[in-house]
């Protein structure tokens, strides 16, 4: 960054003469609540939701624009809490925040916007995978989708990082005597502050990925916008993904026995939204590094396929609208 903060604009270096932009909206009510998140949370997310962006083009996060609204009666601390979280996730990304805008409004809005830099190589679209391609995602799946039924459900503290209370709908002491489980508190971190894997990026598409995709919504929903663009079918295996490094199964299981109902830690893992992995598909026979689990392969057809059945049922998550 050449001029930071403190001036009309920001001017940022682009050794590659191409600029990758992306940028996105977080309400509060809609995609987090202030009793259920801290404010380092908070602006962890708001930044990790942009920078993975970014990085599912292949590109190297380089800057964030940030603009903030809140209530009169929101705390200073606050404020500086939720914009030490967002300079904290950028760092970890390898970029800066470059400068932004404030106003006011009645609950606390974020717009985002990420910049990032190609290096050279193009960039990976949704329109390139091809008959053949082997399917693969790196990072985690189900965890954030846990955690918030986990929230529901009345099993974490309010803004805090623990699991020592509830609050919110749905409260009742089977959730609060689920607290003596630690595994569930990865779950709600999940939800609370997601944790992309910025670099497996840059390195999918060093490696000739043919195209890629942030997993935002929900596997099946994102890998569907891959094959719908690419004019593709997808073959997937459940099994892969069913398990770790992927999915946490015991955390998943024991949050499913807790939150109960029609609760389905497969549907997490395949339909859940807010990790943020990384999926991409790969030319057939090319070698991959161990973090990345091949699950699937591209075929002849259109729509997404699990263990050979067509996915039946929603594809992915609204946030708190469902």
């Amino acid at each position: 960054m050449i001029v930071g903060i403190g001036d009309d604009a920001a001017v940022l270096r682009a050794p590659d003469r191409r600029v990758v932009a992306t940028t996105d909206m977080l309400i509060e009510g809609r995609h987090f609540l202030r009793e259920w998140s801290s404010p380092r949370d908070i602006g962890r997310k708001a930044a990790a939701r942009n920078l993975a962006d970014i990085a599912a083009m292949g590109a190297r996060p380089t800057a964030l624009l940030v603009s903030f609204a809140g209530p009169g009666d929101l705390e200073v601390s606050w404020v500086l809490e939720l914009v030490a979280g967002i300079g904290a996730e950028a760092s970890s990304a390898g970029a800066a925040v470059a400068g932004g805008d404030t106003s006011s409004a009645d609950v606390v809005m974020l717009a985002v916007t990420a910049l990032g830099d190609l290096e050279g190589i193009a960039p990976v679209t949704r329109n390139g995978a091809r008959p053949g391609d082997q399917v693969a995602i790196t990072g985690t799946l189900g965890s954030a989708a846990a955690g918030l039924a986990l929230l529901r459900a009345g099993a974490g503290a309010g803004a805090g990082t623990g699991l020592d209370a509830g609050v919110g709908p749905g409260s009742d002491s089977g959730a609060r005597q689920a607290l003596a489980d630690p595994d569930l508190e990865s779950l709600i971190a999940a939800h609370r502050r997601p944790s992309p894997p910025y670099s497996a990026g840059p390195e999918a598409a060093a490696l000739g990925a043919t195209a890629m995709i942030d997993v935002s919504d929900g596997l099946v929903a994102d890998l569907g916008h891959i094959a719908s663009a690419s004019g593709v079918r997808m073959d997937l295996e459940a099994d892969p993904i069913a398990k770790e490094p992927i999915a946490m199964r015991r955390s998943l299981v024991r949050a499913a026995e807790i939150v109960g109902g029609d609760a389905d830690w497969r549907r997490w893992v395949l339909a859940g939204g807010d990790d943020h992995a990384l999926a991409a598909t790969f030319p057939a026979g090319l070698a991959l590094p161990r973090r990345w689990t091949v699950f699937g392969r591209v075929t002849r057809g259109q729509g997404i396929f699990v263990d050979g059945r067509g996915w039946v049922g929603a594809g992915g998550w609204e946030h708190f609208s469902t």
